[in-house]
């Protein structure tokens, strides 16, 4: 494990790449359009956040790293899904990505909605049909639980019904925090879960504040997201700047100002480190973490 989030962050992001561009390759080719998409959808960029996480959590508490992989690689599919879904017409309808078009654009909303379905169902593949070493059956279900969780309606389904519901309609603050925890927490929430699941030996009270750690995370991640969208060039962001506001959505930025959202980021950057010092595990790879989710800037 490397002592830098950064080199640790290119270390993961190259496994994954990889892993998961072995898996596409190795699909037979009777639908190659949808294969292409799959791979323009998961492997044309992304900063893996949340296999980095999982991965940083998992070496902390002495998971076997290729478990870690393993199990990091699902998340980032369901991750990718997500976008690809997120993006069409029907919901955010974007043509960016990345500084790329979305996957409905390079290809077409049939394929793209075929290519998210097919991730979603890949992340599924994955946790059932690879060997995790030292893993009782019972832990492989309480991972397959905890990632299907956070992807549906008790997570970011129901977090993106709430968005768009909410879309040209008044919430307040706590609302909208709620809608968050579902839509962009709770998939960062299952990247410590599945964490904790793999090591099984953690005390109580430690995946406790592992758990408020991901919570604020979560939360601070998506005020800066807010933020970005107000703050940030299209270029920087690699899609368009600006999107919610022309959505007349309600964020962080336009419910509160943006500087009492700075504020909340301070917040929530502060009470995610103030869960660390109760664990007694080196913990500098996560504080950086929190700091990188504080101040990337796309």
């Amino acid at each position: 494990m490397n002592n830098d989030i950064s080199l640790q962050q290119l270390a993961v992001s190259n496994a994954i790449n990889q892993y998961l561009d072995d898996r596409i390759n190795a699909f037979p080719d009777h639908a190659h359009r949808l294969k292409s998409a799959m791979r323009h959808a998961l492997l044309a960029g992304g900063k893996r956040m949340r296999p980095l996480l999982h991965s940083v959590i998992a070496s902390m508490l002495g998971v076997n790293e290729k478990n870690a992989q393993i199990v990091g690689a699902a998340i980032e599919c369901i991750h990718a899904y997500s976008l690809v879904h997120d993006d069409l017409p029907a919901m955010d309808d974007d043509d960016t990505r990345r500084g790329k078009p979305t996957c409905h654009i390079a290809f077409d909303e049939a394929t793209a909605i075929l290519a998210g379905d097919a991730l979603q169902t890949l992340a599924f593949e994955i946790l059932t049909s690879e060997p995790l070493a030292d893993v009782s059956a019972d832990q492989r279900i309480a991972i397959i639980q905890s990632i299907a969780a956070a992807s549906g309606y008790s997570g970011m389904c129901g977090g993106q019904a709430m968005d768009l519901a909410a879309t040209d309609s008044e919430i307040d603050i706590e609302q909208l925090t709620h809608l968050h925890q579902l839509k962009t927490g709770a998939l960062l929430m299952a990247c410590v879960k599945t964490a904790i699941k793999l090591a099984d030996n953690v005390e109580e009270e430690h995946q406790q504040a592992l758990l408020e750690y991901a919570y604020n995370i979560g939360l601070a991640f998506q005020v800066q997201d807010d933020i970005l969208d107000v703050t940030a060039t299209t270029e920087t962001l690699g899609k368009p700047s600006g999107s919610d506001v022309q959505a007349n959505k309600s964020t962080f930025p336009s419910l509160l100002g943006l500087t009492n959202a700075q504020q909340k980021l301070r917040i929530y950057h502060q009470q995610a480190l103030q869960a660390l010092t109760r664990l007694p595990y080196n913990t500098l790879l996560l504080r950086q973490f929190a700091d990188l989710m504080m101040q990337r800037k796309y």
